[in-house]
């Protein structure tokens, strides 16, 4: 197969070409993903008959989480919905923050929903709310939205406990609880930049269609008429909402709450399971969202089942990404961007920002770009004798966020959900996470000279 610098083009001429078709040519995205996946592994000289079991491994992987996290999360907000829970939410947050002050509210609450839980599963779980808070205060959606995404997206790259942080912890043996401060240290100011400041610059500049087709499928229209005695209680609809959290937080802690190998704490991390938390989580939004606000059974299985029709674009878009990113690693593009980075002499907290910051260009994916390049930087900084490993996690953390592009399937579940083109989500999603990766690697900068 091709290596070294003539694989690295190849990979760039892709990427380009997946941005100019779709963008420019308006070709189906999820056409275009796979047509230039299989281009790719082809210049690349991979075996043609292992083309294709990469491409659908890398698609399987991905959908293997994603899809039904999509799925149960759509049919958890569709309930909120129709039941009125997440008018409840929406109204509650407008009187407490006023309509004028709704972005912070949101990045404040998925800056503490996204604590225990994978982005994907946050953004499920509150893209009704956004909707609902974006209607009830006539405020732009994305400036609604983006805040939500930047507090998911700094907690999830920065914050133990989430899984490529604490792996990042176990390798430059980093205190946790340390990490855990210093985290909010960094985090809490750069998803204010690049949340709510970031989307009141860019909001105003970005024309979405006057129709959503997710926003329709989540949200019911009647609920903006309903006097507030008739809508679900705050506390029982929160309730239902962290039900995911609670049980992801109790998965996270199993080791500490049970002793590992032991059936109690098998059970901890079942259901503490992503998959497990949602679908138990939706359940229970049956009945108390459900057969307690009035619905039968048909109803009910009516909310479910036509709320996962808008869902089938998103989870195809996102597989295809997983499956670019299949081939992006079988060609051996992410091994030469790893060789390549190995060559420049950085500091360690240069090094694991730099390297998490190429592979989660190459790879789309911040989870394998953190604990990649944790696991090459740590003996580096260890034999070196770094003072700070706890700094090193937020730098590499901050490296695995950058350029969120075409080969991140949180690219696709952005642009799907608030109906942006290609260019849009370019402008607002991709830029939004650069700037989380600068802004959390200044203030990690900073604080090493402090320390």
């Amino acid at each position: 197969m091709t290596s070294g610098s003539l694989l690295l083009l190849y990979a760039a001429i892709a990427i380009c070409a997946l941005i100019v078709l779709i963008a420019r040519y308006r070709l189906n995205p999820f056409i275009t993903l796979t047509l230039v996946s299989l281009g790719l592994a082809l210049a690349a000289g991979m075996p043609a008959g292992e083309i294709v079991a990469a491409y659908e491994q890398g698609v399987g992987r991905t959908l293997g989480h994603i899809a039904l996290i999509v799925a149960l999360g759509t049919m958890l907000g569709k309930m909120m919905a129709e039941s009125g829970g997440a008018e409840r939410i929406a109204r509650t947050l407008i009187g407490w923050f006023g309509p004028r002050n709704v972005h912070w509210a949101m990045m404040l609450v998925a800056f503490g929903i996204g604590l225990p839980i994978f982005f994907e599963v946050g953004f499920v779980l509150l893209v009704p709310i956004v909707f609902n808070v974006a209607r009830r205060t006539g405020v732009p959606l994305l400036l609604v939205g983006l805040p939500m995404v930047a507090g998911l997206s700094v907690v999830h790259g920065l914050v133990p406990p989430h899984p490529a942080a604490m792996l990042a912890v176990k390798e430059y043996q980093a205190d946790v609880g340390q990490t855990v401060f210093y985290a909010l240290i960094v985090g809490l100011p750069t998803a204010a930049l690049a949340g709510p400041v970031f989307a009141k610059f860019v909001a105003p500049r970005v024309q979405l269609p006057a129709h959503n087709p997710m926003e329709a499928a989540l949200l019911d229209e009647g609920h903006g008429r309903v006097p507030d005695e008739q809508l679900p209680g705050f506390g029982i609809t929160v309730a239902t909402l962290l039900l995911p959290v609670g049980l992801m937080l109790l998965g996270g802690w199993a080791d500490v709450l049970a002793t590992p190998g032991t059936q109690a704490n098998e059970w901890l991390r079942f259901l503490g399971n992503s998959v497990v938390a949602l679908l138990l989580a939706t359940l229970l939004s049956f009945v108390t969202l459900g057969l307690m606000r009035g619905f039968n059974r048909e109803q009910i299985l009516k909310f479910s089942t036509e709320c996962l029709a808008p869902t089938a674009a998103i989870t195809l878009l996102v597989g295809a990404g997983g499956g670019l990113n299949g081939i992006l690693v079988k060609t051996g593009v992410a091994a030469e961007i790893t060789a390549l980075s190995q060559r420049f002499e950085l500091s360690p907290l240069m090094m694991g920002w730099t390297v998490a910051a190429l592979m989660r260009i190459a790879t789309g994916s911040a989870t394998v770009a953190m604990s990649t390049a944790a696991g090459i930087v740590a003996p580096i900084a260890l034999a070196a004798g770094y003072p700070h490993p706890e700094l090193l996690v937020l730098a590499t953390g901050a490296g695995s966020l950058i350029l969120s592009h075409v080969n991140d399937g949180g690219f696709w579940l952005i642009k799907e959900y608030f109906n942006m083109s290609v260019a849009q989500t370019f402008k607002t999603w991709t830029v939004l996470e650069t700037l989380i990766s600068i802004i959390a690697l200044a203030f990690t900068a900073a604080l090493a000279m402090l320390l």
